[in-house]
């Protein structure tokens, strides 16, 4: 089965607020056996309009990613993040 994959894209404004907001997705991704993949660190964008944040959540399947992304757990910490920046957010199926 292939694994379920979380991108994110963003830029932060609110280092606080967002760090909150980072801290309490966490429920969420253990409930989902999610695993950081990258969070953060270097970024050198080399073609196209690439943001200095990005983020991949690796999961044991794509219902998994789905269910992280979708979860009121996941809500309850998106509304910490309010205010703190924008981020797009994709759900994949790995191959």
């Amino acid at each position: 089965m292939p694994k379920g994959y979380v991108i994110a894209h963003a830029t932060v404004t609110d280092p606080q607020k967002w760090s909150e907001y980072v801290a309490k997705s966490k429920i969420a991704l253990d409930k989902y056996e999610g695993k950081p993949i990258i969070r953060g660190g270097r970024c050198a964008i080399v073609e196209g309009n690439g943001v200095e944040r990005n983020v991949v959540l690796e999961f044991p399947s794509y219902e998994h990613a789905h269910g992280y992304a979708t979860s009121p757990e996941y809500a309850a910490a998106k509304a910490l993040r309010q205010g703190a920046g924008s981020i797009d957010i994709v759900v994949v199926e790995g191959v």
